[in-house]
């Protein structure tokens, strides 16, 4: 679900004006649903970043004090896309800010979720939130995903009295996971073999920006990364000049079929397989699905895990021209 144009201007349109109930209008066929309702910033707030601030510490706050039906439907009388639209708003604009601010908020909304669910036991409300947000943050499909702000989120589930026995030790799985290799951390090492049988290191790779791509030999959507990649302008002079690298990795166990797809890849990536099933194991990365990829800065520290190739693509872009 892309929406990043709408929702940015809905968020403008509450950092300007506090957007009283600027959601959707009512549909006459459904009047007991209501459009999301925005914060109100106080006039004391004048500065755009303040106000931005204060939008995001009190951007639930309306949505969580409202009343109406949770069902499949709706979600506290909002209808259920368009509270899933909010969802992605938020989560786009706290990736704008340092991770531990992020995830601080992130926390402070979890735990206004738990609240809500507290003064109505009875209601779906705390069920349908944790599907919505664990379906845009951590599945592997969604455009928005990301482990390092579903984290609080998701350590909230594993110990919240409300979420549902039977979830719960998934839950907790999931937070140990999502632990693994945290933005601005040092890639985990691990050694590759090529074609030739050589063996490397990731730590080996020196390039001033290296993306960590895992993948399969034919998948579609590698294939898609691939072209997308070697289509950035001047990114083969970057590679020729040691400023970036792509370590193509295969961590499954079919090796014949990884062979035989291997020449077609560029041939000045480092391509190969890792031989000792540890990211596959999930001890030092969650690689929950092929492709995934991870883009390391200087140092080889992590800026972006398990990303949108869109994101990983419009960075190596806008890097070029820095």
């Amino acid at each position: 679900m892309k929406r990043s144009g709408f929702i940015s201007l809905l968020l403008a349109a509450a950092l300007l004006a506090g957007c009283r109930g600027g959601g959707r209008p009512q549909e006459a066929a459904e009047p007991q649903l209501r459009p999301f309702p925005y914060p109100e910033v106080p006039a004391v707030y004048s500065d755009p970043q303040e106000r931005r601030e204060w939008v995001l510490d009190h951007f639930w706050d309306a949505f969580l004090a409202g009343e109406g039906p949770c069902d499949t439907g709706a979600v506290l009388g909002v209808r259920h896309s368009d509270v899933e639209g909010q969802v992605a708003l938020f989560t786009q604009e706290l990736e704008k800010l340092p991770l531990p601010e992020a995830q601080r908020k992130m926390r402070h909304f979890f735990e206004q979720v738990e609240q809500r669910q507290a003064a109505d036991t009875a209601s779906h409300f705390y069920l349908l939130m944790e599907e919505i947000v664990s379906h845009y943050l951590y599945d592997p499909n969604s455009p928005v995903r990301n482990e390092d702000l579903y984290l609080p989120y998701v350590e909230g589930l594993a110990s919240s009295p409300y979420t549902r026995d039977a979830a719960r030790p998934g839950y907790v799985y999931e937070a140990q996971m999502c632990a693994l290799a945290p933005v601005g951390s040092v890639a985990p090492d691990f050694r590759f073999t090529d074609a030739r049988g050589r063996t490397h290191h990731l730590r080996d790779v020196s390039a001033r920006t290296t993306l960590l791509f895992f993948s399969n030999p034919g998948c579609y959507a590698c294939r898609d990364i691939i072209e997308r990649v070697t289509a950035i302008p001047g990114i083969d002079g970057r590679i020729s000049r040691g400023e970036f690298a792509v370590v193509n990795v295969y961590i499954d166990e079919d090796l014949d079929a990884w062979r035989a797809y291997e020449p077609n890849y560029p041939r000045n990536w480092y391509c190969g397989y890792e031989p000792d099933g540890l990211v596959r194991s999930d001890r030092i990365y969650n690689v929950r699905a092929i492709p995934s990829l991870y883009l390391l800065g200087e140092g080889q520290r992590i800026l972006m895990k398990d990303a949108p190739v869109e994101r990983v693509v419009s960075w190596l872009q806008n890097s070029q021209n820095q």
